[in-house]
């Protein structure tokens, strides 16, 4: 099977037993060669000694001393960041380890790229052994935001700095109107069953463009990233189903997979009024079920939770896939497996 990703920087890390993802010093390395942090020629002397000494053993203490004899105010501050992040993933263990005492603290204090860099990392593991692309597309919603356009009924998921980066280029500004009938006549292809092994060349481009509805085969691709996401991390196996409306009268339980989302479930649930414009920015609709109902908790065994994904009013959308982990109905000990496998 061709190999995809290779920017998450897999092969800068170890698998362990646990099948989670080891820190090792050449993933650390890797984010002290990044261009908000490698000195420039002209940089002071100290941002070059304290990078030679960090090259040389990325787990060196530094002291704040250190960074302040730093000249330029923003290497200071990039330095800072990356030193934070660090001891995140020193401290964990493991990046798996390191995201889960992210998402559960009371406030990030890293900026949302770290986030999605582990994301990426994450799911090349957790997708390692996928042989189809429409999942590996779909899977990039997870930490790539999307340009949404609803052409024709349609529902076009594009990268949304890709599509940036071309428009800024000049000569798409049709892109996604264009792309459902003229693929081959702009740089970001539809995928599609008669052409998705073209994903395989192009998986660290994010150019392509997926068809989001529900009779198409992304979001069901989507499903299957959802429940290789839960089983990764909490040890829990589920089954995911895109829906196209909720008709449950009983409904208890659902998940926002994102802002927008969160708050028109939360209106729609409560019974509050939602108008028609914001109920056409929801993009998709499905349905978890635990295939063991001793996991969940008591009010919630054998019913479904159902998650939602919405754009925003200027047709973005950007995943939290750590809504999904951190606000299932389970057990306190089946969410402590998380926890003791970090450990």
């Amino acid at each position: 099977m061709p190999d995809f990703w290779k920017s998450a920087g897999f092969h800068l890390v170890r698998v362990n037993a646990q099948g989670w993802l080891e820190v090792t010093p050449d993933y650390l390395r890797a984010y002290l060669t990044r261009p908000e942090v490698h000195p420039k020629e002209e940089s002071c002397d100290n941002e070059h000694r304290l990078f030679d000494a960090l090259m040389a053993d990325p787990y060196r203490p530094v002291g704040d001393g250190e960074i302040a004899a730093i000249a330029d105010a923003d290497a200071r501050d990039n330095y800072r960041l990356v030193l934070r992040f660090r001891d995140l993933l020193v401290g964990a263990g493991t990046v798996e380890g390191a995201y889960l005492g992210l998402i559960r603290s009371d406030r990030i204090e890293l900026p949302p790229v770290f986030l999605d860099q582990m994301v990426h990392l994450m799911l090349r593991n957790v997708l390692g052994g996928c042989a189809d692309p429409i999942r590996l597309r779909a899977a990039e919603l997870f930490f790539r935001d999307q340009n949404v356009s609803v052409p024709d009924g349609r529902i076009m998921l594009a990268d949304d700095e890709i599509v940036g980066m071309r428009a800024e280029a000049g000569g798409l500004g049709q892109l996604l109107a264009l792309a459902g009938t003229a693929a081959k006549s702009v740089e970001l292809d539809v995928l599609g069953e008669d052409n998705k092994e073209i994903y395989w060349q192009r998986s660290d481009r994010f150019d392509t463009v997926i068809d989001f509805r529900f009779t198409q085969p992304a979001p069901d691709a989507f499903a299957r990233v959802i429940e290789a996401w839960v089983k990764h991390f909490l040890g829990v196996a589920v089954r995911v189903q895109p829906l196209q409306s909720i008709t449950d009268r009983h409904w208890t339980w659902h998940v926002g997979l994102d802002s927008e989302a969160t708050a028109i479930l939360n209106a729609l649930y409560e019974g509050r009024e939602v108008s028609f414009d914001d109920m056409g920015r929801i993009v998709a609709l499905f349905r978890m079920e635990f295939r063991d109902a001793d996991v969940t908790v008591e009010t919630m065994r054998r019913k479904p939770v159902y998650l939602g994904m919405a754009m925003t009013a200027g047709g973005k959308l950007r995943m939290k896939p750590q809504n999904i982990l951190v606000n299932l109905p389970l057990k306190p000990d089946d969410r402590a497996v998380s926890r003791s496998r970090a450990s």
